[in-house]
């Protein structure tokens, strides 16, 4: 059973006052997945280490003017949209499933993932600049 919406509310809105687009149907992953170019997707959630780490280190990388953006940065909710979700993770069948985490795409590839498990009991910064390397090193011209 999915979260109350008006619950995970604040916790989405984090992202998309970023300019993070919703994935909210299968539909629309299967959409942004279908593009080519760069596509970083979180899977936002609603345990502390999103609230705490994640969230907050995607929120550095999307103020920091002097990164390099991917063409598309989307995000899907565990634990509230369970058929996105669901379909997201049908484009990484080889990695258990992992809320909250980063992954990065490049022409419909998996480039990039960062599980759960390495952003936990982590620093923001620790986290940030661990995406901030790897978007420095496939987004280069």
């Amino acid at each position: 059973m999915p979260y109350s919406p008006l619950l995970i509310k604040p916790f989405k809105d984090e992202l998309t006052a970023l300019g993070v687009k919703e994935m909210l149907t299968p539909a629309d992953v299967d959409k942004v997945m279908a593009q080519d170019g760069t596509t970083l997707v979180i899977i936002n959630s609603i345990c502390g280490c999103a609230a705490g780490v994640a969230r907050p280190a995607i929120r550095i990388i999307m103020e920091d003017n002097s990164i390099k953006k991917p063409d598309s940065v989307v995000t899907v909710f565990a634990g509230q949209d369970l058929e996105a979700t669901a379909r997201f993770r049908s484009y990484i069948p080889d990695i258990p499933p992992s809320s909250p985490s980063i992954a990065l795409f490049k022409d419909k590839e998996l480039i990039y993932f960062l599980p759960k498990f390495r952003i936990e009991s982590r620093d923001v910064n620790d986290v940030a600049n661990d995406v901030k390397s790897v978007l420095e090193e496939y987004l280069a011209v």
